[in-house]
């Protein structure tokens, strides 16, 4: 059976969601792995709602953050309080503001932040098997609250986020666009992809490797 990997969402579009490149780009690097994969993400409202083409707040409109994952993957996703970490192999989080917002409430709260329970709940199976992790872009913040301090992580080069890492006890390790950073005792892999990423074919590389090396962390 071919092994099958958890890709949890937080929407859908970069300054309200899940990024729609990183999380393509995930999803095709695991279809051509011959990985299969489902689709996650908390039945919740979202922080807030933007206007991408103008990058405003559009106020008093609402959205629930698993109907719009949804877009992203084509309707096949399951709210993320069914993940269960015994029916999968390992676990990937596309980044995004959503991962700020909806996720968590790294946005408003910086270094102070809480992650919701649904996530933590999800990804605790995965971490207590030493099923691989993989985090892309922003989603890296989490780690030191989700998972445990100490654990090596990459947002790239970005100081603020970086000190927030370090903030709450977590471990930064510098890294450039096309390459990723992995924890191999927590067996946890980063990569920045858009928190450097100035086209998508960068974010690619450094996507692809993240998958590539999670496949590997599988096998071990």
């Amino acid at each position: 059976m071919s092994k099958q990997v958890a890709v949890i969402l937080s929407g859908c579009g970069v300054q309200d969601g899940a990024e729609i490149y990183e999380t393509t780009l995930a999803l095709l690097r695991l279809d051509q792995l011959g990985l299969g994969y489902r689709c996650f993400a908390p039945d919740i409202e979202q922080y807030h709602v933007v206007d991408h083409r103008r990058g405003e707040v559009v106020e008093g409109e609402r959205r629930n953050v698993l109907t719009e994952s949804a877009r992203l993957a084509r309707g096949e996703i399951s709210p993320l309080d069914e993940l269960d970490a015994d029916d999968f192999d390992a676990v990937i989080l596309p980044g995004g503001f959503g991962v700020a917002k909806n996720l968590s409430d790294f946005a408003s709260a910086g270094a102070g932040m809480q992650v919701i329970d649904t996530l933590t709940e999800a990804l605790a199976g995965f971490h207590e098997a030493r099923k691989p992790i993989g985090l892309i872009c922003l989603s890296a913040v989490l780690v030191p609250r989700l998972l445990d301090p100490g654990i090596a992580v990459t947002v790239g080069h970005d100081p603020g986020v970086a000190g927030a890492i370090s903030a709450m006890g977590g471990l930064h390790r510098s890294c450039g666009v096309e390459d990723i950073v992995v924890d191999f005792e927590n067996r946890v892999v980063t990569t920045p992809a858009y928190m450097l990423a100035t086209r998508i074919s960068e974010a690619a590389t450094g996507i692809f490797k993240l998958v590539d090396r999670i496949d590997e962390l599988m096998d071990l």
